[in-house]
């Protein structure tokens, strides 16, 4: 939402941290649809179950997605104030989901790409943007 929101707000450059690490996304809709399959299968009680779409993306590369389907030609700069200090920063966070398809045969349903463009386009509502604080960096 941060780097989506500094776009549809008009910036040209956007200060970031890290690009290396990579994240495992999920779309909000599947998460409640994967929510609504582990409420609705008794299997599932007492089970630590991981929504998860089993792939990930470095934020670099997600930077670029988002660019790309907001047709941006936003710069992207480095800024050693958003580098989490030493050993503190997560670089890889996979989701493995096969408890959940095999308790539930709930599997997500969106891409991540579609994911991102839905995200966007929500984001691309005045009415939603305005309700972000795009121009503060909160650590």
């Amino acid at each position: 939402p941060t780097i989506i929101s500094q776009i549809a707000s008009g910036l040209k450059k956007i200060k970031l941290g890290d690009l290396t690490p990579t994240r495992d996304f999920n779309y909000v809709k599947d998460i409640c649809l994967g929510i609504l399959a582990i409420a609705e299968t008794n299997s599932t009680v007492g089970k630590e179950i991981n929504i998860a779409s089993n792939c990930e993306i470095s934020i670099e590369d997600t930077l670029k997605l988002i660019k790309e389907i907001m047709q941006s030609d936003v710069q992207f700069v480095t800024d050693k104030q958003r580098i989490r200090p030493e050993n503190s920063e997560v670089f890889r966070l996979l989701g493995d989901n096969k408890l959940i398809r095999d308790l539930t045969n709930f599997s997500p349903c969106y891409t991540f790409h579609q994911g991102l463009t839905e995200t966007i386009n929500w984001f691309m509502d005045s009415n939603n943007l305005k309700k972000y604080k795009s121009n503060i960096y909160n650590r």
